[in-house]
């Protein structure tokens, strides 16, 4: 590695730094425009971060570059929880991204306190959690880009397990683990997430998106999320790859989520969103079943939650 800076041995974000600005090229089929910075709108509030600064990332050979996203809104009870456990993971090469959507708490005072760890952060009136996300795709030069809800948590060694198993598996594209469902004080209440098995996941979402990390090629290959979905649009944008996708499973808890974020509430909306989902993607052969389905896992829901 050559031209390498490290600003802070104590952090994932700040070991491997570059002062050589990365070249962005569009192409007209892109299925996404990509930037550095983004244009200035009307209604940005701030933006801030190591690449203001001049400093930037790139993948090596050995260690590729992963980006960890965080989309928040008004989040300042557990957002600086969430930071510190992507800055203190134990992999060198982190890419952190987050995009907060005009908060009027405290969450801005937050963002600001790790301004020199967080490579780059914005703050403007978005269009929800899905927009959010793919202005960090946008963004993010990591090979790999992964998404962490801002009450949500890895564990410290997380990103490491993930490359360990990302070098070890032929051409990977997805990979996920298993998680903790924990409540707002950190009591588990269970374990979720399966191995990627593409006749379970048409049916439901069996695997813990939270915390997983994407290629970045798929987004280029598929696009990028759906923002007319307020809720199931990572379930929706997995179901595009069809039996196509070369998904990998770390048999281990990796990550931490609490109850109560934008997937746990409003049952009624997030089944009529799966049904969306399966029906634009022609995952199931009929509306007949397709409505099945939906009426199935609702039922599933509603037993494993109240007995």
């Amino acid at each position: 590695m050559t031209n390498v800076i490290c600003l802070d041995n104590n952090y994932s974000t700040t070991r491997l730094l570059t002062k050589e600005k990365p070249y962005i090229i569009n192409n007209p089929n892109d299925k996404f425009k990509k930037f550095l910075f983004f244009p200035t709108v009307e209604g940005k509030v701030v933006e801030g971060g190591l690449r203001s600064k001049g400093y930037f990332k790139r993948s090596y050979e050995d260690k590729p570059l992963i980006s960890i996203v965080i989309a928040v809104f008004n989040g300042e009870d557990y957002l600086e929880e969430a930071i510190l456990s992507i800055i203190n993971q134990t992999y060198d090469n982190v890419e952190h991204i987050i995009i907060d959507g005009g908060s009027t708490d405290g969450t801005l005072d937050i963002i600001k306190k790790y301004t020199d760890k967080i490579d780059y952060w914005i703050s403007e009136k978005d269009k929800g959690i899905y927009d959010a996300w793919n202005k960090a795709i946008q963004i993010s030069c990591g090979q790999w880009i992964g998404f962490l809800g801002a009450d949500d948590f890895y564990e410290l060694n997380a990103i490491q397990m993930y490359v360990e198993n990302i070098n070890l598996l032929a051409k990977v594209e997805f990979i996920s683990s298993q998680s903790y469902f924990c409540t707002k004080d950190k009591k588990i209440l269970r374990i979720i997430g399966k191995s990627w098995n593409w006749k379970d996941f048409s049916k439901y979402m069996n695997i813990a998106h939270v915390g997983s990390l994407h290629r970045k090629s798929l987004f280029e290959k598929y696009g990028i999320y759906d923002v007319n979905f307020r809720v199931c649009g990572d379930y929706e944008f997995l179901l595009r790859t069809g039996n196509k996708l070369k998904a990998g499973f770390v048999n281990q808890i990796l990550c931490n989520m609490r109850i109560g974020g934008i997937s746990h509430g409003g049952t009624s909306k997030i089944f009529e969103e799966i049904y969306q989902a399966k029906f634009k993607n022609n995952t199931r052969p009929t509306y007949l079943h397709i409505r099945i389905d939906t009426l199935w896992a609702r039922l599933k829901w509603i037993i494993r939650r109240y007995y």
